[in-house]
Protein backbone atom coordinates (compact mmCIF):
# COMPACT_ATOMS: atom_id res chain seq x y z
CA UNK A 1 0.00 0.00 0.00
CA UNK A 2 1.94 3.05 -0.96
CA UNK A 3 1.45 6.39 -3.12
CA UNK A 4 -0.31 4.87 -6.55
CA UNK A 5 -1.80 7.08 -9.15
CA UNK A 6 -5.49 7.36 -9.65
CA UNK A 7 -4.90 5.56 -13.03
CA UNK A 8 -2.81 3.18 -11.83
CA UNK A 9 -5.15 1.43 -9.93
CA UNK A 10 -7.85 1.99 -12.06
CA UNK A 11 -6.20 0.29 -14.67
CA UNK A 12 -5.59 -3.00 -12.23
CA UNK A 13 -9.13 -2.85 -11.19
CA UNK A 14 -10.06 -3.17 -14.84
CA UNK A 15 -7.24 -6.33 -15.29
CA UNK A 16 -9.30 -7.91 -12.37
CA UNK A 17 -12.65 -7.35 -13.93
CA UNK A 18 -11.08 -8.75 -17.18
CA UNK A 19 -9.00 -11.73 -15.68
CA UNK A 20 -12.75 -12.63 -13.64
CA UNK A 21 -14.14 -12.51 -17.13
CA UNK A 22 -12.19 -15.02 -18.52
CA UNK A 23 -11.88 -17.21 -15.91
CA UNK A 24 -14.68 -17.68 -13.44
CA UNK A 25 -13.12 -19.91 -11.23
CA UNK A 26 -9.56 -17.36 -11.10
CA UNK A 27 -8.57 -16.93 -7.71
CA UNK A 28 -6.97 -13.48 -6.16
CA UNK A 29 -4.57 -13.77 -3.14
CA UNK A 30 -3.09 -10.08 -3.50
CA UNK A 31 -5.79 -6.97 -3.03
CA UNK A 32 -4.80 -4.89 -0.68
CA UNK A 33 -1.83 -3.21 -2.54
CA UNK A 34 -5.25 -1.79 -4.29
CA UNK A 35 -5.70 0.50 -0.91
CA UNK A 36 -3.16 3.04 -1.85
CA UNK A 37 -2.96 6.89 -1.44
CA UNK A 38 -4.30 7.32 -4.57
CA UNK A 39 -6.87 5.22 -4.58
CA UNK A 40 -8.50 5.99 -0.93
CA UNK A 41 -7.98 9.79 -1.94
CA UNK A 42 -10.29 9.11 -4.86
CA UNK A 43 -12.87 7.38 -2.85
CA UNK A 44 -12.77 10.40 -0.23
CA UNK A 45 -13.71 13.01 -3.35
CA UNK A 46 -16.36 10.58 -4.17
CA UNK A 47 -18.11 10.56 -0.52
CA UNK A 48 -21.14 12.92 -0.35
CA UNK A 49 -20.40 15.89 1.60
CA UNK A 50 -24.12 16.07 2.57
CA UNK A 51 -24.56 12.97 4.29
CA UNK A 52 -24.73 12.23 7.70
CA UNK A 53 -21.69 12.00 10.05
CA UNK A 54 -21.08 9.30 12.32
CA UNK A 55 -20.50 8.44 15.80
CA UNK A 56 -16.75 10.37 15.63
CA UNK A 57 -18.44 13.19 14.42
CA UNK A 58 -16.19 14.11 11.73
CA UNK A 59 -17.53 15.39 8.96
CA UNK A 60 -15.90 15.35 4.99
CA UNK A 61 -15.09 19.09 5.11
CA UNK A 62 -13.01 18.09 8.73
CA UNK A 63 -11.41 15.02 7.24
CA UNK A 64 -10.42 17.05 3.86
CA UNK A 65 -9.01 19.56 6.13
CA UNK A 66 -5.84 17.31 6.55
CA UNK A 67 -6.71 14.71 3.72
CA UNK A 68 -2.70 13.83 2.74
CA UNK A 69 -1.74 13.25 6.47
CA UNK A 70 -4.98 11.81 7.42
CA UNK A 71 -5.00 8.82 4.20
CA UNK A 72 -1.01 8.94 4.91
CA UNK A 73 -1.92 7.89 8.70
CA UNK A 74 -5.07 5.76 7.53
CA UNK A 75 -2.52 3.42 5.23
CA UNK A 76 0.04 3.38 8.19
CA UNK A 77 -2.63 1.84 10.31
CA UNK A 78 -3.76 -0.44 7.95
CA UNK A 79 -0.11 -2.03 6.69
CA UNK A 80 0.50 -2.69 10.91
CA UNK A 81 -2.88 -4.29 10.77
CA UNK A 82 -3.68 -1.48 13.46
CA UNK A 83 -6.69 -0.31 11.49
CA UNK A 84 -10.32 -1.08 13.21
CA UNK A 85 -13.46 0.23 11.64
CA UNK A 86 -15.38 2.73 14.20
CA UNK A 87 -19.06 1.50 15.66
CA UNK A 88 -21.82 2.91 13.55
CA UNK A 89 -24.83 5.17 14.40
CA UNK A 90 -28.17 3.20 13.71
CA UNK A 91 -31.00 5.19 12.45
CA UNK A 92 -34.60 4.78 11.31
CA UNK A 93 -35.79 5.97 8.24
CA UNK A 94 -38.99 5.10 6.40
CA UNK A 95 -39.05 2.24 3.84
CA UNK A 96 -39.81 2.69 0.56
CA UNK A 97 -43.46 1.51 -0.53
CA UNK A 98 -44.43 0.79 3.02
CA UNK A 99 -46.30 3.54 4.73
CA UNK A 100 -45.32 3.50 8.48
CA UNK A 101 -42.29 0.69 8.00
CA UNK A 102 -38.98 1.88 8.84
CA UNK A 103 -35.82 -0.10 8.41
CA UNK A 104 -32.68 0.32 10.14
CA UNK A 105 -29.36 2.27 8.29
CA UNK A 106 -26.22 2.48 9.50
CA UNK A 107 -24.22 5.27 9.56
CA UNK A 108 -20.42 4.39 9.69
CA UNK A 109 -17.63 7.03 10.05
CA UNK A 110 -16.52 9.23 7.21
CA UNK A 111 -12.70 6.97 7.53
CA UNK A 112 -14.42 3.51 7.52
CA UNK A 113 -16.76 4.91 4.67
CA UNK A 114 -13.45 5.75 2.41
CA UNK A 115 -12.10 2.08 3.28
CA UNK A 116 -15.64 0.09 2.68
CA UNK A 117 -15.90 1.63 -0.89
CA UNK A 118 -12.60 0.88 -1.90
CA UNK A 119 -13.42 -2.87 -0.79
CA UNK A 120 -16.69 -2.10 -2.75
CA UNK A 121 -14.59 -1.52 -5.65
CA UNK A 122 -12.31 -4.39 -5.33
CA UNK A 123 -15.12 -6.59 -4.45
CA UNK A 124 -17.01 -5.26 -8.11
CA UNK A 125 -14.23 -5.87 -10.05
CA UNK A 126 -13.93 -9.43 -9.00
CA UNK A 127 -18.16 -10.48 -8.74
CA UNK A 128 -19.37 -8.24 -11.46
CA UNK A 129 -18.30 -9.57 -14.98
CA UNK A 130 -19.39 -12.90 -13.21
CA UNK A 131 -22.88 -11.87 -12.04
CA UNK A 132 -26.22 -12.63 -15.01
CA UNK A 133 -27.66 -10.15 -16.96
CA UNK A 134 -31.19 -10.53 -14.90
CA UNK A 135 -29.55 -9.65 -11.54
CA UNK A 136 -30.24 -6.02 -11.22
CA UNK A 137 -29.76 -5.58 -7.45
CA UNK A 138 -27.27 -3.36 -5.96
CA UNK A 139 -24.68 -3.26 -9.06
CA UNK A 140 -23.50 -0.48 -10.90
CA UNK A 141 -25.54 1.11 -13.48
CA UNK A 142 -28.35 -0.72 -12.28
CA UNK A 143 -31.94 -0.69 -9.69
CA UNK A 144 -35.44 -0.72 -9.48
CA UNK A 145 -35.98 1.19 -12.73
CA UNK A 146 -33.83 -1.26 -14.54
CA UNK A 147 -35.13 -4.30 -13.47
CA UNK A 148 -38.80 -2.84 -14.50
CA UNK A 149 -37.84 -1.86 -17.22
CA UNK A 150 -36.21 -5.62 -17.86
CA UNK A 151 -39.63 -7.21 -16.74
CA UNK A 152 -41.64 -4.97 -19.04
CA UNK A 153 -40.00 -5.89 -22.06
CA UNK A 154 -39.97 -9.34 -21.18
CA UNK A 155 -43.19 -9.55 -20.63
CA UNK A 156 -44.22 -7.57 -23.73
CA UNK A 157 -42.27 -9.75 -25.96
CA UNK A 158 -43.51 -13.21 -23.76
CA UNK A 159 -47.20 -15.15 -23.08
CA UNK A 160 -46.18 -14.62 -19.41
CA UNK A 161 -49.63 -15.97 -17.49
CA UNK A 162 -48.39 -15.14 -13.78
CA UNK A 163 -45.76 -12.91 -11.99
CA UNK A 164 -44.04 -13.74 -8.53
CA UNK A 165 -43.15 -10.95 -6.38
CA UNK A 166 -41.39 -11.73 -3.05
CA UNK A 167 -40.43 -9.60 -0.52
CA UNK A 168 -37.85 -11.20 2.09
CA UNK A 169 -38.21 -9.65 5.38
CA UNK A 170 -35.43 -7.85 7.08
CA UNK A 171 -33.04 -9.74 4.89
CA UNK A 172 -30.10 -7.52 5.44
CA UNK A 173 -30.22 -7.37 9.05
CA UNK A 174 -30.32 -11.30 9.34
CA UNK A 175 -27.67 -12.29 6.51
CA UNK A 176 -25.87 -15.14 7.74
CA UNK A 177 -22.06 -13.53 7.88
CA UNK A 178 -20.75 -16.71 7.79
CA UNK A 179 -22.14 -18.36 4.74
CA UNK A 180 -21.01 -14.73 3.10
CA UNK A 181 -17.72 -15.32 4.15
CA UNK A 182 -17.42 -18.91 2.53
CA UNK A 183 -18.46 -17.71 -0.75
CA UNK A 184 -15.79 -14.66 -0.71
CA UNK A 185 -13.30 -17.30 0.66
CA UNK A 186 -13.48 -19.30 -2.93
CA UNK A 187 -11.79 -16.57 -4.66
CA UNK A 188 -10.45 -14.43 -2.49
CA UNK A 189 -7.28 -15.47 -0.59
CA UNK A 190 -6.02 -12.67 0.63
CA UNK A 191 -5.92 -12.54 4.53
CA UNK A 192 -5.45 -9.29 5.16
CA UNK A 193 -8.38 -8.33 2.80
CA UNK A 194 -10.69 -10.84 4.25
CA UNK A 195 -10.10 -9.51 7.88
CA UNK A 196 -11.08 -5.76 7.02
CA UNK A 197 -14.18 -6.84 4.85
CA UNK A 198 -14.95 -9.32 7.80
CA UNK A 199 -14.77 -6.59 10.25
CA UNK A 200 -16.70 -4.13 8.37
CA UNK A 201 -19.13 -6.88 8.04
CA UNK A 202 -19.73 -7.42 11.98
CA UNK A 203 -19.39 -3.68 12.93
CA UNK A 204 -21.38 -2.39 10.15
CA UNK A 205 -24.27 -4.45 9.74
CA UNK A 206 -27.39 -2.74 11.36
CA UNK A 207 -28.83 -4.94 13.90
CA UNK A 208 -31.81 -6.95 13.53
CA UNK A 209 -35.46 -5.48 14.00
CA UNK A 210 -38.38 -7.23 13.76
Amino acid sequence: MGHQSHSATNTKLNRIAWLSKQDPKKEYECLMHLFNSGSLIDCFHELDKNKAVGIDGISKLAYGAKLYANIDELITSMKSMAYRPGPVREVLIPKEGKPGAKRPLGISNLEDKIVQKMTQKVLESIYEPLFLESSHGFRPGRGCHTAIKTLRDHLYKNEIQTVIDIDLKNYFGMIEHTHLEEILKEKIKDPKFMRYSDLNFLLHTPSPHN
